[in-house]
């Protein structure tokens, strides 16, 4: 039982940490060193269901698996890791890509406040078309302020 609970909390554990490193990563990642992988995904792109944005899906979802592969022979530490990691990212398709950019057309309206806040933070990075000056870099957290005008 104590095994199972220390499984729990590394798999939630890495499901938390991961919205730091996405902040970090669309921060200094998407928005620096690979602007030009990012760079469609602020721009509208006329009929394309794809976008070259769309390769960071890839490259985040490696380090996931490659711990899910490692340990799951056992169902060590390293399985529980990386599910959490997965898990985060299948969040954050769902919130992102099904949510807010409605890629599939699923989840069109909500009255619920914090999905309004997240589509509202996220709206106001989208109004930097450029690499520069963004804010609202996270996924899950959204700064208080969007929480107020949601509610109202």
């Amino acid at each position: 039982m104590i095994l199972f609970i220390l499984y729990v909390i590394a798999t939630a554990s890495a499901f938390i940490s991961m919205e730091g490193v996405a902040w970090f990563a669309h921060k200094y990642v998407m928005h620096g060193l690979l602007w030009s992988w990012h760079r469609d995904h602020h721009q509208v792109q006329p009929d394309s269901f794809l976008e070259k944005n769309d390769l960071f899906f890839i490259v985040f979802a490696l380090p996931g698996i490659s711990l899910i592969i490692l340990g799951s022979n056992g169902f060590t530490i390293s399985f529980w890791l990386g599910l959490g990691i997965a898990l985060y990212g299948l969040c954050y398709f769902v919130v992102h890509d099904v949510f807010i950019h409605r890629r599939l057309s699923l989840f069109k309206h909500t009255k619920l406040p914090y999905f309004k806040a997240i589509r509202k933070a996220h709206k106001i990075h989208h109004k930097k078309q450029d690499r520069k000056g963004g804010e609202c870099f996270g996924m899950l957290w959204v700064p208080r302020k969007y929480f107020k005008e949601a509610k109202q």
